[in-house]
């Protein structure tokens, strides 16, 4: 069974940055797309972040020029550096495959934005 485990996040000031973490056991990451998704309180859960099996990069409009997903094959983890961090950013953000996120959902990990 796939195990999706989320590291991280943190309370940071608007203009901060963090970097996510998700340790993937139970299947190869290099095997397919992996996603970093993100849900704000009373808000749907959307994708903000791919990395394609072949490495290739996508991001939400939202996001784009601040967030960058990368991946450690050997490692078998995925990583979401975020950058210059607005208070809308603030939601629990969780990896899972993408597009589909047809893994079990892990925990998350709350990221903060706020003075």
């Amino acid at each position: 069974q796939v195990q999706l485990v989320e590291s991280g996040g943190g309370l940071v000031q608007p203009g901060g940055s963090l970097r996510l973490s998700c340790a993937v056991s139970g299947s190869m990451i290099s095997a397919g797309g992996m996603g970093w998704y993100r849900q704000a309180p009373g808000k749907q859960r959307e994708l903000v972040a791919v990395i394609t099996r072949g490495g290739i990069t996508n991001y939400a409009d939202s996001v784009k020029g601040r967030f960058t997903i990368s991946r450690d094959i050997a490692r078998n983890t995925v990583y979401l550096q975020m950058n210059s961090l607005k208070p809308e950013d603030t939601a629990v953000y969780y990896c899972n495959a993408a597009p589909t996120g047809y893994y079990r959902w892990g925990q998350g990990t709350q990221v903060t934005v706020s003075s």
